[in-house]
């Protein structure tokens, strides 16, 4: 398990000091993939980097299994971090090593035998799918490839934790769900407790159990992902969802409502039913339904009509239905 108390990181410039991150705590279990989002300069790859210290907190705890890494001498520290894979938006292969020899450097720095490492580097290589691509070089691969080859070296030495800084950031969408698809076989299989740090909210909802949502430099709010999905509490996390801001030439200045459809509510015509039986248009502002833990969930953005009579209408008729919703002010 990985806790972070009252964590914080600042930088010290000659003209100022930095915030980077003020007041982290959280709790990232076993055996789930957990997600951090954020905009950018939030905080986030600050955030993982301070997991293993490659950025030393200013100030709290960082506890891998109860133990306060902190507090560890350097050569009990570089021990600790081979239990602490890491993965990179831009892959950090060694360009002058093939494949193969990419994947079993890590293994090599640790003092395996020569046989021991490739073995190990093979099996890896047959797990994300580059088994034929051993004696080949970064140059040689695309973006995908160079990903998994660096999932492959991550997991050399068997770690217990994989942190994905922007890992699918520079890949294409679907070469981003194949990575993500392998990360979520290497946790089921392998049982390897995987943080992701990404700003897309699609990568949040395809794999994660859970995730933080950071806003300068802060957690605006955290819980399972289908609960933030659906519910979000912050103001950031609502924008990274689902904007307000879509379909702007089509505003008229009416209220705007949110709707949440849960589960069964989700394929039923009940937008339809509200509009004929209220007689009033609406504005589709934005609209989405994702697939969270095999469950359908959507959401929509509506503008209400102008006229006050014909959304109080409407605000009637949702007070009576079955689906959750919120005015946006």
């Amino acid at each position: 398990m990985i806790e972070l108390k009252s964590l914080g990181k600042t930088y010290h410039t000659s003209e100022k000091e930095i915030v980077a991150l003020e007041d982290i705590t959280l709790t990232i279990r076993d055996g789930e993939i957990y997600g951090i989002i954020g905009l950018s300069g939030a905080g986030k790859s600050t955030l993982v980097r301070c997991i293993n210290l490659l950025e030393r907190p200013t100030s709290g705890q960082v506890l891998i299994d109860g133990k306060d890494i902190l507090s560890l001498s350097r050569k009990d520290l570089l021990k600790l971090r081979r239990s602490i894979g890491m993965i990179f938006q831009g892959f950090n292969l060694l360009e002058q090593r093939s494949v193969l020899q990419n994947v079993t450097f890590p293994l090599e720095v640790s003092g395996v035998n020569r046989t021991e490492s490739v073995k190990r580097a093979m099996e890896l290589l047959e797990l994300v799918g580059l088994s034929d691509r051993t004696g080949s070089y970064p140059s040689q691969l695309s973006g995908g490839q160079k990903q998994r080859v660096a999932i492959a070296r991550a997991l050399a030495t068997n770690p217990k934790y994989l942190l994905c800084d922007e890992a699918t950031s520079a890949l294409d969408p679907n070469t981003t769900r194949s990575i993500l698809e392998l990360l979520a076989t290497i946790n089921k299989t392998m049982g390897v407790t995987i943080v992701i740090i990404t700003h897309e909210m699609k990568v949040i909802d395809q794999i994660c159990d859970r995730v933080a949502v950071l806003d300068q430099s802060r957690i605006a709010e955290e819980g399972e992902v289908s609960e933030v999905f659906t519910n979000p509490k912050s103001a950031i996390a609502r924008e990274l969802i689902m904007p307000d801001s879509h379909s702007g030439e089509m505003e008229h200045g009416g209220r705007r409502v949110r709707l949440i459809f849960k589960k069964e509510y989700s394929q039923q015509t009940l937008l339809s039913q509200m509009i004929l039986d209220c007689g009033c248009p609406v504005n589709i502002l934005h609209a989405n339904l994702k697939e969270l833990e095999s469950e359908t969930y959507g959401q929509m953005l509506l503008e209400l009509p102008a006229s006050e009579r014909d959304s109080e209408k409407i605000i009637s008729w949702l007070k009576n239905s079955p689906i959750e919703w919120k005015e946006v002010v």
